[in-house]
C-alpha cells in the first residue's frame, strides 16, 4: 500500500522465468546450471479452497477459504465436547461454471477459458506495432473511446420514457389520458387529465437526465485524456479514445492505464513492474506484473519492437485471467495474467512502462466489468402491487355499478331523452333534424363505463411511486450521515447502493455470515508455532533491548520490521545455534517463513532519519504475518529481485535465488518455492493447509513428531487460530533437473498447461520432512459477540458459513457468543448420502427428545429453554443440497438457534440461503467481506459487503456496504425498524387519503343521475395528489420515528414488529378501506344535508368538498406523527393552506367552471361550520379505536412508546419488559411494563 507522502523504494520481486536464458547463479562459484523458468502457473479467477483464498492477480494467498473438504469421522454428540477429527482433502472449486450447490466439483470446473488452450475462432490477432493490420476490416476491433452514459440527445426522450413506461400504473395513467382526449369521454380538461402523468414523467426524467449528463462528463474527461503512442518510431502525445489494438503505448509512473496492455519492457532491467488495482478491484496493495525477458531486450527507441504477433483470447469479464501466446522469432512464448495490464490500473514506483494494445475500449475488462448489482424489489413493494391489484378490482366494481345504475336510468326516463339536457335525441336547431349527443343505450352504457374510469383514476396512487422514491433517498441520506455506522479505522462511511429495499431492513428473519474479515478483522498476527514436534506458544513481546534481533543495518541505515510479534524465548534462542540439528530444524523453518511467499519487501520513511521501517506488501495478511515472524526473529526479507531474494538471517546478509515458484491453486491447497540456498543445495519449501499437507509429509522420517504437530494443530484450532504446515526437502541434481525440464514443456503447452502445471507441481511436493505448523490469530472486531446477541434478541437467527476448519470455526463460535455453553450441539460430518440421512433423522428425534422434555419441565408452556446449535461441514453439504434431504436439514436447521457451517464453498454458502429462501417468506441478509461471498450476498434478500482487507469484490457486488459487522445492529435494529414503519404507512396513507377522494366523487355520482358530472373542479382534481397532499407524507416517510434510538437499541425485541408485518398487513389494509368510507360519507353527506334546500351550486359544493378532504387527510396524517418538527408543521398546515389558494385562484379564472364560487359559499357561517363538522365526524371514530387499541390491547411498540415518554414521569426506577420473540408466531408480541 502507498503510504500517503511517506517515500517507498521497492525491493524487487521475481519477473517469470524464461526457458533457455542463463540466470544469475546460486553463487560465483556455482556448479549448478540453473534456467530462469516461465512463471509456473496460468491463473484465471480468484481460486477457493482451504484456510485461504488465492487472488491470482497478485501472485499471492488470500486469507480466506471456500473449498469443501472431507472429514473422516462424524461426532454427534451433546454440549460442546468435541472428539478430535482428521481431514482428508475433497476438491472445491470456485470456478465460473455452471454446477449445482452441493457439487464437489471436477477438477476442471475450477477452471474458465483463460486455462483452455485457444482455438483459432476463439482468439484475437494482435499484430505488435501495427494497428492497420491487426485492425483490418473483416478483424475490426473496438476503439478505445468509452461510452457509460445511457442516452444521447436524439434518443433520451424515447428511450427515458420507453423505460419509464415499464411500470404498468404509468401505462395506465396513459390510456386514461388518451381516452379523456375523446369528445365522448371528455369529462375533465384534456390539459388537465395529462397533468399528473406529464409531472411524474417530468421528474423523474429530469433526474435522469441530469445523471445522465454527469456520465457524459466524465466519459468526456475520461476519453480526452493523453497517452504517449509509438508513431513513426517516436512516441507521441495521443488521445485516449484514438487508440487502437495494436498500438505500443508509453505508461509513466503514477499515470493511469488507457487500456489492456501486455507489457513488452520496463524501465527495471528484469522486466518487473508495480500496479495499483483501487479502480478495478477496490484493492490497494500493490501487484506486481512482467514483461517477458524475450521483449524486455527489444527497445521500442531502437526500433525493434515490431514482427511480434499476439495470439490472445477473445475479450471477457475475468479480471484475474488472461491467456496468450505470443510468436518472437518463429518461438512462441507464453503469456499469462502476470504479463498483462489493465485498464484503470495505476503505474507504481516503476518510472515507465512500454506495452501494447491487446483490449481496448468497451472490450477492456473493466468496461465489461462495469455493472452494478443485480436489481431488488422490496418485499412491501410486492405486497403493494397486490393491492394496486386490489383497488384496480374495485375499481372496476364502481364503475360497473355506475354503468349499470345508469343503463337503468336511461330506461326509466327513456321517454324524456327527447329534450333533456345533455342526452336530447335530436337537435331541433337546425333546419334539418340530426341525432345529438345519444349513441344508443349499449354504446351509452359502455361510454360511462370509461367515463368512471377516468373519474375514479386517482384510486391508483400515480404520485406513490415518485413519492417512495424520494422518501428513500431521504432514508438513505440519514443512513449514510450515521455517524454509529462510521468506521474510523479506515475512515468509510455507510454506503447505500441500492434504494429500493431500505424497508426490508426492517424485516430480517436470517442473518448469513463469512467469519474471516466479517466477525473478524483480517488483520493476522503470529501467535505460536510448532517446530520438530515442540509448541512454541509462550511468546512475548520484543523489549527495546531485543531491538537488534529484527533489526539490520545496511549503508548505514538500520532497518526495522514495521511490525513486531511475540517472540518465544527458547525458540529464539534454538534460532542462534546453527550449529545443531535441533537448531537447523528451526532456522529451516523460519527460511520457509520468510522465503515461500510472493511479498514485497517495501521501505518506509520513521521518524528517526536514521532507520527506515521494512513493510511487507502482500495480498494475504496471512503470509505478512508469517514474514514479520520470521523477521522478529531474526530472519528479515530485506530484498526481492529477479530471481533472488536476500534474507538477513541474525545479522548476515545471504542471497537465496528462487528457481522456481509454484502458487496456490484450489486442488493442491498449497504452494511451494525451490530454492538455491548459499550452500549449494537446491530446496523445495512447502505451506499449506494440514488437509492435504500431511499427505505428501514422509511420515517415515519422524512418526513422533507427526501426531505431535497434529496434536498441537488441534490445539491451535480450538483456540481459534488459523494453521498452516510447513515442510521441506532437499532436491538432489537429477531431481532438479527432472522438475525443471517437466516445468519448461508444462508451461510452454498450448493445451491442458493448468493440469500439467499441477502435476509437476504435485511430483517435487512429496516426500517432505515435516518442519513445523504456525498459529495465526485472526481477532474478532470489535463489539461482534454484543451485536450477535443483540440480533438473536430481536429474534434474528444468525447462521455462520465459513471456509475454516471445524475446531477454528467452533472456537469462534464460542468468542463471538454463536454458540453458548447451554446449547445442545448438533455436528454432522459425513462422507456419504445414508450417513447424513441417518444423522439427520438422529438430530430431529433428539430435538423432540428435548422438546419432550421441555414441554414437561415448564407444565406444558412450550419448550422455549431448549437451545440447539447445528454444526456441519462442507463434505455433508454436497450429499445434501439439491438432494431429498434438503427438506430434512432445513427441518433441522429451522429449529435451532445457530448455526455453524464449516469447509464450505462460495457456491455452497449461496446453496445454504436458497435453503431458506425457497422454503419460507422470511427476510434473508447475507453479509461477507471476499469474493468468496459474492455469490450468496447476491441470493440472498439483502447482501451487505464489508469493507475490509480482501479488496471490494464483496461491496461491488452489494446492496450496502459498511465497515464492521457490529453496524448492523444500528443498521437493522434502528434504521431497518425505521425504513420499514415509514413506508409501510406511507403505503396504506397514499390508498387511504385517494380512496377518500374516490368515494366522494362515487356518492356525487349517485345524486347527479350517473352522468359523471363532478362538482371539483378538473384542477382540483389533479392537483389533489400533486401538491394539496403529497408534500405532508413525504416529509413524515423521511422523519418521522415512531421510537427513539436509544429505546430501539436497549429492547431489540421491538425489532419483530417489522419480521412479523405488523405495519402493513391484508388486516390493516382492509380496516383503513373501511376508515375511508366512513370518512368519505362524513365529508360529502354533511355538507349535502346543510345544504340540501339551499340555491348553492354544484361547483360551490364542490370547493368545500374538496377542502374538506384535503383537511381531513391532512389532520388523519397529524394524528399518526409521533416526532413534530418543524418542516413536518410547514408540510401539513401549509398543505392545507395551498390548497385554499389554489381554490382561490382556480375560482378567480372566469374561463374556469366555477367561477367566483368559494367566495359566494365561504363568506357563509355554515360553510365553516361544515368544515368542522366533517374533520370531527370523520376523525372520532378513528381517534375512539387508537385510544382503545393502544390502551387496551396495546402492542410492543405502543408500551415502548408509553414508557419513552411517560415512564419516568410515573415512576423513576421503572423498567419496560419485553416478551422474546424470536419463537412467537405472525401476530403482535405481547409485553408488560
Amino acid at each position: 500500500m502507498v503510504k500517503g507522502s511517506q517515500q517507498q523504494w521497492p525491493l524487487l520481486v521475481p519477473p517469470p522465468r524464461t526457458p533457455g536464458k542463463e540466470e544469475l547463479p546460486i553463487d560465483i562459484d556455482s556448479s549448478i546450471p540453473v534456467s530462469t523458468m516461465s512463471k509456473p502457473y496460468s491463473d484465471s479467477q480468484i481460486e477457493m479452497s482451504g484456510d485461504f483464498v488465492r487472488n491470482p492477480s497478485s501472485h499471492s494467498i488470500q486469507s480466506k477459504s471456500s473449498s469443501t473438504h472431507s472429514i473422516k469421522g462424524a461426532s454427534f454428540r451433546e454440549g460442546h465436547d468435541l472428539n478430535p477429527v482428521s481431514y482428508g482433502s475433497r476438491g472445491g472449486n470456485s470456478g465460473s461454471n455452471p454446477v449445482r450447490y452441493g457439487s464437489r466439483g471436477a477438477s476442471s470446473g475450477g477452471f474458465t477459458s483463460s486455462y483452455k488452450e485457444i482455438k483459432d475462432e476463439d482468439a484475437r490477432l494482435v499484430y505488435v506495432n501495427d494497428p492497420g493490420r491487426t485492425n483490418q476490416k473483416r478483424f475490426k476491433f473496438a476503439g478505445n473511446s468509452i461510452r457509460t452514459s445511457k442516452y444521447s440527445i436524439l434518443t433520451f426522450l424515447p428511450r427515458n420514457l420507453f423505460e419509464q413506461f415499464h411500470r404498468i400504473a404509468y401505462i395506465y395513467f396513459l390510456v386514461i389520458a388518451i381516452l379523456n382526449q375523446l369528445p365522448q369521454l371528455a369529462v375533465f380538461g384534456r390539459e388537465a387529465s395529462i397533468l399528473p402523468l406529464a409531472m411524474v414523467l417530468f421528474v423523474t426524467a429530469v433526474k435522469d437526465a441530469y445523471e445522465d449528463y454527469r456520465r457524459h462528463r466524465s466519459d468526456r474527461i475520461e476519453n480526452n485524456r493523453l497517452a504517449s503512442v509509438l508513431v513513426n518510431g517516436e512516441f507521441e502525445d495521443k488521445k485516449w479514445k484514438d487508440i487502437c489494438v495494436g498500438e505500443v503505448i508509453k505508461v509513466s509512473g503514477n499515470q493511469t492505464l488507457p487500456c489492456d496492455m501486455v507489457l513488452l519492457s520496463t524501465s527495471d532491467a528484469t522486466g518487473v513492474a508495480y500496479v495499483q488495482t483501487t479502480n478495478l478491484d477496490g484493492e490497494s496493495n500493490l501487484k506486481t506484473r512482467y514483461a517477458k525477458q524475450e521483449t524486455q531486450m527489444r527497445t521500442p527507441v531502437v526500433g525493434n519492437i515490431g514482427g511480434l504477433l499476439i495470439k490472445c483470447e477473445k475479450p471477457n469479464r475475468n479480471i484475474y485471467g488472461f491467456q496468450a501466446n505470443m510468436e518472437i522469432d518463429g518461438k512462441r512464448v507464453s503469456l499469462g495474467p502476470s504479463n498483462i495490464i489493465l485498464r484503470g490500473c495505476e503505474l507504481k514506483n516503476t518510472d515507465w512502462v512500454v506495452g501494447v494494445a491487446v483490449y481496448a475500449g468497451k472490450e477492456t475488462k473493466a468496461m465489461l466489468n462495469n455493472a452494478g448489482a443485480p436489481s431488488k424489489r422490496s418485499r412491501l413493494e410486492k405486497r403493494m402491487n397486490k393491492e394496486i391489484i386490489i383497488l384496480s378490482i374495485f375499481l372496476v366494481a364502481l364503475c360497473t355499478v355506475v354503468s349499470i345504475c345508469h343503463g337503468a336510468w336511461l330506461r326509466r326516463h327513456r321517454e324524456e331523452l327527447y329534450l333533456m339536457q345533455f342526452y336530447r335525441k335530436y337537435d331541433y336547431s337546425e333546419p334539418e333534424v340530426e341525432k345529438y349527443e345519444y349513441y344508443g343505450w349499449g354504446m351509452e352504457i359502455f361510454f360511462v363505463f370509461l367515463m368512471s374510469v377516468i373519474v375514479f383514476q386517482v384510486m391508483i396512487p400515480i404520485s406513490l411511486y415518485i413519492s417512495v422514491e424520494l422518501v428513500r433517498i431521504g432514508q438513505a441520506y440519514f443512513m449514510i450521515r450515521d455517524d454509529r455506522m462510521f468506521d474510523k479505522s479506515t475512515n468509510s462511511r455507510f454506503q447505500c447502493r441500492a434504494l429500493n429495499i431500505n424497508e426490508d431492513l426492517g424485516q430480517i428473519k436470517y442473518v448469513f455470515s463469512d467469519k474471516t474479515g466479517t466477525l473478524t478483522e483480517n488483520k493476522m498476527e503470529f501467535q505460536c508455532a510448532s517446530v520438530g514436534g515442540t509448541d512454541y506458544d509462550n511468546g512475548k513481546d520484543i523489549s527495546t533491548e531485543d531491538w537488534q534481533t529484527g533489526s539490520v543495518e545496511v549503508d548505514g541505515i538500520v532497518l526495522r520490521p514495521k511490525m513486531t510479534v511475540k517472540v518465544d524465548q527458547d525458540l529464539l534462542n534454538l534460532s542462534k545455534m546453527e550449529h545443531t540439528n535441533e537448531g537447523k530444524h528451526v532456522c529451516d523453518f523460519l527460511v520457509a517463513l520468510a522465503a515461500c511467499n510472493t511479498i514485497v519487501p517495501l521501505t518506509v520513511e520513521a521518524s528517526d532519519p536514521a532507520i527506515k521501517l521494512i513493510e511487507y506488501q502482500g495480498e494475504s495478511p496471512d503470509e505478512q504475518a508469517l514474514a514479520y515472524a520470521a523477521a522478529s526473529y531474526g530472519f528479515m526479507l530485506i530484498e526481492r529481485s529477479s530471481g533472488h531474494i536476500v534474507i538477513n538471517i541474525q545479522g548476515k546478509r545471504q542471497r537465496f535465488n528462487v528457481l522456481g515458484l509454484h502458487e496456490f491453486d484450489s486442488d493442491r491447497k498449497r504452494m511451494s518455492v525451490i530454492i538455491g540456498c548459499p550452500d549449494q543445495t537446491v530446496k523445495v519449501f512447502v505451506k499449506g493447509a494440514d488437509t492435504t499437507m500431511f499427505k505428501v509429509i514422509d511420515k517415515s522420517l519422524n512418526l513422533n513428531t507427526v501426531k505431535a504437530t497434529e496434536s498441537h494443530l488441534h490445539s491451535y484450532s480450538s483456540k481459534g487460530l488459523r494453521t498452516l504446515v510447513i515442510g521441506m526437502r532437499e532436491l538432489s541434481t537429477s531431481e532438479f533437473e527432472h522438475w525443471q525440464s517437466s516445468y519448461e514443456s508444462a508451461s510452454t503447452a498450448l493445451m491442458g498447461r493448468a493440469n500439467l502445471l499441477r502435476k509437476v507441481a504435485n511430483n517435487v511436493e512429496n516426500n517432505l520432512r515435516l518442519l513445523g505448523a504456525s498459529g495465526i490469530e485472526d481477532k474478532l472486531q470489535q463489539g461482534v459477540p454484543e451485536a450477535i446477541e443483540s440480533l438473536r434478541t430481536a429474534g434474528i437467527k444468525v447462521w455462520v458459513l465459513t471456509g475454516d476448519k471445524q475446531e477454528t470455526a467452533i472456537s469462534i463460535g464460542y468468542s463471538s457468543k454463536l454458540l453458548t455453553s447451554k446449547m445442545t450441539q448438533i455436528v454432522i460430518n459425513n462422507n456419504s448420502k445414508d450417513s447424513c440421512r441417518k444423522n439427520l433423522d438422529d438430530a430431529l428425534q433428539l430435538y423432540k427428545k428435548l422438546s419432550n422434555v421441555s414441554h414437561s419441565n415448564d407444565g406444558g408452556h412450550g419448550a422455549g429453554t431448549n437451545q440447539l446449535a447445528l454444526i456441519i461441514d462442507g463434505t455433508s453439504l454436497v450429499y445434501i443440497l439439491e438432494t431429498e434431504l434438503e427438506e430434512k436439514l432445513f427441518e433441522l436447521a429451522s429449529k435451532c438457534t445457530a448455526v455453524l457451517c464449516c469447509r464450505v464453498a462460495p457456491l455452497q454458502k449461496a446453496g445454504i440461503v436458497a435453503l431458506i429462501k425457497n422454503r419460507t417468506d422470511d427476510m434473508t441478509l447475507a453479509i461477507g467481506d471476499g469474493a468468496n461471498d459474492v455469490s450468496m450476498i447476491q441470493k440472498a434478500d439483502v447482501g451487505i459487503g464489508i469493507s475490509g482487507q480482501e479488496g471490494r469484490q464483496a461491496v461491488m457486488a452489494s446492496d450496502f456496504s459498511m465497515g464492521q459487522f457490529r453496524f448492523l445492529v444500528p443498521l437493522l435494529l434502528i434504521h431497518g425498524h425505521w425504513n420499514y414503519q415509514r413506508i409501510s404507512y406511507m403505503i396504506l396513507y397514499n390508498f387511504y387519503r385517494n380512496v377518500v377522494l374516490v368515494f366522494v366523487l362515487f356518492w356525487y355520482v349517485l345524486f347527479t343521475g350517473f352522468t359523471l358530472t363532478t362538482a371539483i373542479t378538473d384542477w382540483s382534481s389533479v392537483l389533489y395528489s400533486v401538491i394539496y397532499t403529497s408534500l405532508p407524507t413525504i416529509v413524515v416517510g423521511i422523519l418521522d420515528k415512531d421510537l427513539g434510538r436509544g429505546t430501539l437499541l436497549k429492547y431489540p425485541q421491538l425489532y419483530g414488529a417489522g419480521q412479523r408485518g405488523e405495519s402493513y398487513n391484508g388486516k390493516l389494509f382492509w380496516v383503513t378501506i373501511l376508515d375511508t368510507m366512513w370518512q368519505s360519507v362524513a365529508a360529502f353527506f354533511i355538507p349535502l344535508a346543510a345544504y340540501w334546500d339551499s340555491t348553492v351550486g354544484g361547483s360551490a359544493l364542490g370547493d368545500l368538498w374538496i377542502l374538506a378532504v384535503v383537511i381531513l387527510v391532512n389532520i388523519h396524517l397529524a394524528m399518526d406523527v409521533i416526532r413534530w418538527y418543524t418542516i413536518t408543521h410547514i408540510a401539513i398546515w401549509g398543505s392545507i393552506l395551498a390548497t385554499f389558494i389554489c381554490v382561490m385562484i382556480i375560482d378567480t379564472l372566469p374561463f374556469l367552471p366555477g367561477y367566483w364560487a368559494f367566495f359566494m359559499i365561504a363568506k357563509t357561517k355554515l360553510f365553516w361550520v361544515c368544515l368542522l363538522g366533517i374533520v370531527v365526524a370523520g376523525m372520532v371514530p378513528r381517534f375512539v379505536v387508537k385510544v382503545f387499541v393502544q390502551h387496551c390491547k396495546p402492542n410492543d411498540i405502543h408500551i415502548a412508546r408509553e414508557a419513552e415518554k411517560f415512564g419516568n414521569l410515573r415512576e423513576p426506577n421503572a423498567e419496560t419488559e419485553m416478551n422474546p420473540i424470536s419463537d412467537l408466531p405472525r401476530s403482535t408480541a405481547t409485553a408488560t411494563t
